[in-house]
């Protein structure tokens, strides 16, 4: 009998099943017959005609049957359309009026297109909108002041309108008593706040950041989640927040003008995940009572003034704490770092430079094992750089520049494979590159530079197969050049200045190298100065919701090469001079002979330094027709010949000087003092006082000497002096 139930309850399962299955298919067989509204169909395809739709998103707009078209949605009794979702379909236009007429709207979303033109008046007649996104697109002029008859708005996006500005409009935050986001950010408005939106109780998202409002930085009395004013001229004091102590999860105000400290009662702030007050005029120290929440998942006060001691305790429990993002770079920050910070075991970027922290790296570093970017530069640290490092195994960047630290590079940072940016440049590193730093083969920047290293390039090198700048310029290296040299594909900046490399220049194979053979690198502004910069690193790190940093680079630097101030010898290879990429190349103070070869290829060049060195023969023509070179100098060297003035070599003065065979033509056709001056760095007109003097006074002496010493020597000198004497 049991059993027989049991049948019988699963074959009234089964039906259940078939009936529903059965109400599905019907529902779907009627919506997808759902017939559009022949006024709202009318209105559309006026609207349609007067767009530019290149991918042709548009052309389903066809028949009656409202699933069929793009973007659009209907309501299933009546056909009327409730919802048009555009977004990033690549359309252009001026928005025509008949949009407004499909007055059921409740959803209008056209972000990330190329619309023109105001925003349109009409659209304060759509009086069931719930959501405006008009964000990403190229609309101009004001808020409409029709918009506020839009009582049931929630939503209104209006961001990255960069022409979209003026002053806020008083009614911005009594318009609609559900409106829950209001996100006008990368725009052009100016003005303070209106007080409205102080005091809109259903605000819960506010994003104003990136456009040139200003006012006193205000508290707000309603419950918000996201607040970001950043990019702004905010000024005064920062404000507790006090009623969105439960709520708020994210707050920007960076690059703004709040000064003061960061008051304590920011820590009442329960639910904060991301704290970004960069780029302000913060100072004070940091009171010890100033602790986050666990839920803290970036904290950046960087670039600002703060001073004392850094905290020693970030989050209430340190051990639990997820903070991912700490950035206190740009301070005055002073002592030592504390232990705390290496108990922060979710870290994955730790930001301290430009501060002036002493002291050593704490060597329980390599307990944050999440870590991807350690930058410690431009600080007072000491000591060597701490072998525990290597637990920090995801690291993709340690930068520990300008610092005091000393030691020699271990070996076992060989660990550290998926490094990507090592910088220990200006410290007091000695000794020679491991030969175990082969297994950092991710490395893309390397500098080393201003240390006290030695020794010659090793192999190790060659297996950086992702290098795109080297530099270990200002060392003790010594030895000559490999030939695998210059075969890096990537390479952009090489610097091996300021050392004792010493033989012939290699003539490897140039062409691997993309950066250095491609022509078409866009070209800087010919009227901007050419300054060699070292290393110029743009390093940015961004949190995510879900926990996770998204970290970039962007190598800024020349592209170029730099082996001065060495003791190379020989001539110059002549696939160094077909480099069409090469923007920089400095050869100067070593012992280079021969001639230049032709330059014809270089179009890029910006700086040629072959200064100082023992070239010879004649200047090439084609130097001159280099129209983006802004720096030339092939003074004290062997140079012959004549330079005519048509060359347009008046733009580099002082570029021929030390070269005594060499004819530059001067204005009035004669040939200038290539010559001098004749002593490196001293021209004819600077060689004046007490050393000229002295030097007129000791030719005298001497053609005084040897005068009397001819006189006492010859007979007949003799006779006539004695002969006139008496």
């Amino acid at each position: 009998m049991e059993l027989k139930w049991v049948v019988v309850i699963e074959h009234c399962k089964v039906l259940r099943l078939h009936l529903f299955l059965m109400l599905v298919l019907l529902c779907s067989y009627h919506s997808c017959c759902i017939d559009l509204h022949l006024e709202d169909k009318a209105s559309l395809l006026i609207f349609r005609s007067q767009l530019q739709d290149p991918n042709d998103y548009l052309s389903t707009w066809d028949g009656f049957n409202c699933t069929n078209w793009t973007g659009v949605a209907c309501e299933n009794q009546t056909g009327r359309v409730v919802s048009i979702n555009l977004t990033n379909m690549n359309l252009s236009g001026h928005i025509h009026p008949s949009l407004c007429k499909v007055v059921s709207l409740e959803f209008l979303v056209l972000s990330g297109n190329g619309f023109t033109g105001q925003i349109p008046l009409c659209f304060g007649w759509l009086l069931n909108l719930e959501v405006l996104d008009l964000s990403r697109n190229r609309f101009g002029g004001i808020l409409p002041g029709t918009l506020i008859r839009l009582s049931q708005l929630r939503e209104l996006i209006l961001n990255g309108n960069h022409d979209l500005g003026g002053v806020l409009p008083w009614w911005i935050g009594n318009f609609s008593s559900n409106l829950e986001k209001i996100d006008l950010s990368y725009n052009t408005f100016q003005g303070e706040i209106p007080e409205s939106l102080f005091h809109l109780n259903s605000l819960k998202y506010l994003n104003l950041g990136n456009n040139f409002l200003s006012g006193n930085l205000l508290d707000f009395y309603q419950s918000l989640r996201v607040l970001n004013f950043g990019s702004n001229s905010f000024s005064g004091t920062l404000p507790c927040f006090s009623a969105s102590a439960q709520t708020l999860t994210v707050l920007n105000l960076a690059n703004n003008s709040i000064v003061g400290g960061i008051p304590t009662c920011i820590s009442s702030l329960k639910e904060l995940r991301h704290l970004n007050l960069s780029f302000n005029h913060l100072s004070y120290a940091l009171s010890p009572r100033l602790v986050f929440s666990d839920e803290l998942l970036e904290l950046d006060l960087s670039f600002n003034e703060l001073s004392g001691p850094l905290p020693t305790k970030i989050a209430e429990t340190t051990e639990k704490s997820g903070l991912v993002l700490l950035d206190l770079s740009h301070n005055h920050f002073s002592g030592s770092i504390p232990l705390k910070i290496t108990e922060l075991k979710s870290l994955q970027a730790l930001f301290l430079s430009h501060n002036l922290l002493s002291g050593e790296i704490p060597a329980r570093i390599g307990n944050l094992t999440y870590l991807q970017v350690i930058d410690l530069s431009h600080n007072l640290l000491s000591g060597s750089i701490p072998l525990n490092i290597v637990g920090c195994f995801q690291l993709l960047a340690l930068v520990l520049n300008n610092n005091n630290l000393s030691g020699e590079v271990q070996p076992e940072l060989d660990a550290l494979d998926s490094l990507k940016i090592l910088d220990i440049s200006n410290n007091g590193i000695s000794g020679e590159i491991p030969l175990t730093l082969a297994g950092c083969k991710s490395l893309e920047i390397v500098d080393f530079s201003s240390n006290n290293l030695s020794g010659g390039l090793n192999d190790a090198i060659t297996k950086w197969s992702n290098l795109r700048y080297l530099s270990l310029a200002r060392n003790k290296f010594s030895g000559s050049l490999p030939s695998w040299f210059f075969t890096f594909n990537a390479i952009q900046m090489m610097d091996l200045s300021g050392n004792k490399f010493s033989g012939f220049i290699p003539d490897g194979n140039f062409n691997i190298s993309l950066n250095f053979n491609n022509g078409d690198i866009i070209r800087r502004s010919l009227t901007e100065p050419f300054i060699m910069r070292t290393l110029e690193i743009k390093r940015s790190a961004l949190v995510v919701d879900s926990n996770e940093l998204s970290f970039s680079y962007c190598l800024s630097s020349a592209v170029g090469i730099d082996l001065s101030d060495n003791l190379f010898r020989g001539e110059i290879p002549e696939g160094l001079f077909g480099l069409k990429g090469l923007e920089y190349l400095n050869l100067s103070y070593n012992f280079l002979d021969g001639e230049i070869p032709d330059l014809e290829k270089m179009s890029n060049l910006r700086a040629l330094d072959l200064s100082h060195n023992s070239l010879s023969g004649q200047i090439p023509t084609n130097i001159s027709h280099l129209k983006g070179l802004t720096l030339l100098n092939l003074s004290y060297n062997s140079f012959s010949g004549f330079v005519p003035k048509q060359e347009g070599y008046r733009r580099f003065p002082g570029a021929f000087a030390g070269n005594p065979e060499l004819c530059v033509e001067s204005s009035g056709g004669g040939c200038n003092g290539a010559s001098l001056p004749a002593v490196p760095g001293k021209s004819s007109e600077d060689m004046d006082g007490p050393i000229t003097v002295w030097i007129f006074f000791l030719s005298a002496f001497i053609s005084f000497y040897f005068a009397v010493m001819i006189l006492c020597c010859s007979g007949r000198a003799r006779k006539y002096i004695l002969q006139t004497k008496v």
